[in-house]
């Protein structure tokens, strides 16, 4: 990780969100190598900022050792254009630190792919994860990729924040299933998904 040479300057990470302003792409390499966590992490942003990262370069962010690095690249993968070539990487960090489940959840529910193994990781995370969090960034990209029904309509047993995303989830979804699902919602015993279930019940 540090190629660094005792005798260079050591980057910073405003020199790192400055170069990622100023379109300068090789300073924003070097930043990639730097042994400060900081750095690495301004370097995500940057990288995509100058628009030409590599599918390399944001796969070194995304199994970086330090989870800071991980989530700044999870945030970023979907603004990259890259996503549909990193969601293995992406499908490995839903075990990972919880933090980074959750962005790498939320990444996949921007990427669009709905390939069943996608489906089938977001999948478990709802049904299995012992953090609310990541059960309900799962169910949201389940949502937004209009998939796994049955999983979301499950996930209206859960907590209450994970039962509010999961009615939110259910918009793309008809039939009586869906009716049923909401109606039932409307005698929550949290206002938030019962507001929730009456604006989808609401016709515009």
């Amino acid at each position: 990780m540090n190629n660094h040479h005792p005798n260079q300057p050591s980057l910073s990470a405003r020199d790192v969100a400055i170069a990622g302003h100023a379109g300068d792409s090789a300073v924003v390499a070097e930043a990639l190598k730097s042994d400060r966590t900081d750095v690495r992490v301004a370097a995500a942003s940057a990288l995509v900022r100058i628009g030409e990262p590599s599918v390399a370069q944001m796969r070194l962010l995304l199994r970086d050792p330090e989870v800071s690095v991980q989530l700044a690249a999870t945030s970023q993968v979907h603004r990259s254009n890259l996503g549909p070539e990193l969601v293995d990487d992406l499908l490995d960090l839903l075990s990972a630190d919880k933090t980074v489940a959750e962005g790498a959840s939320f990444a996949l529910g921007e990427i669009g792919d709905t390939s069943p193994k996608v489906i089938a990781n977001l999948t478990s995370v709802v049904q299995t994860h012992s953090d609310a969090l990541c059960r309900e960034a799962a169910v949201a990209a389940l949502g937004s990729l209009g998939r796994g029904l049955e999983v979301i309509l499950g996930a209206l047993t859960d907590v209450a924040t994970v039962r509010r995303r999961a009615v939110i989830a259910l918009a793309p979804f008809e039939g009586p299933e869906v009716e049923a699902a909401l109606t039932t919602a409307l005698e929550d015993r949290d206002w938030q998904v019962r507001q929730a279930a009456e604006d989808l019940l609401t016709p515009e």
